[in-house]
């Protein structure tokens, strides 16, 4: 057996492999009315998928189908606006999928993905192949981590100075030293409350 099999065997035995299982399973069951809701909600809005898949770059750089909830009109082309900064007003995005973009529930789907083992609950943001082919030595190092729905850099630096590339892989790198179930709670706790109070602002 290959060091790399032996390593990905004990990530599937591994705490925050369970830690993961158990999340996302429990988010689905309790959730399941809020999905239902929102494929009928996409399905009735116009034609096309329910679920948009997007290729992203796992642990290792390995790629693997990132899942959401379709937000664009339908034949759209959803061509990639960088790594931290979208456009604010995108004509091709649908009065749904607005909403759905500003509370985050397009990416609800996503809990396949952990699920599957392509991602974690608490982790850095999975990254676009494209964006991947311009990093530096030291932003490759993000890509050693298995990505997260959520994450350090996600809910405590994206909407401060944080808000840059740079900045987002040393955040990524200092969760990797951090890294911890206790972290990982912490993260999505605070993930939880920060969706809240967003959505209670609007």
């Amino acid at each position: 057996m290959s060091t790399a099999d032996h390593s990905e065997r004990n990530q599937h035995r591994s705490p925050k492999r369970v830690f993961d299982i158990v999340i996302a399973v429990v988010m689905l069951v309790l959730m399941l009315p809020t999905l239902l809701f929102i494929m009928l909600a996409v399905k009735l809005e116009g034609p096309g998928p329910v679920l948009y898949s997007q290729m992203r770059l796992g642990r290792h750089g390995k790629a693997f189908r990132y899942l959401k909830f379709r937000t664009m009109k339908h034949d759209a082309e959803n061509t990639a606006t960088g790594p931290v900064f979208k456009l604010r007003s995108d004509p091709r995005v649908s009065r749904v999928g607005r909403f759905l973009r500003k509370t985050s529930l397009d990416e609800l789907p996503a809990l396949l993905n952990v699920i599957r083992g392509s991602m974690s609950i608490v982790g850095p943001r999975a990254a676009l192949p494209l964006e991947a082919e311009h990093y530096s030595e030291v932003q490759r190092k993000r890509l050693e981590l298995k990505p997260g729905l959520t994450g350090y850099w996600q809910v405590f630096g994206r909407a401060q100075e944080a808000n840059t590339l740079d900045k987002m892989v040393q955040m990524d790198l200092e969760y990797a030293d951090k890294q911890s179930l206790l972290f990982d709670l912490k993260i999505l706790i605070r993930t939880v409350a920060v969706g809240l109070t967003r959505n209670a602002a609007q």
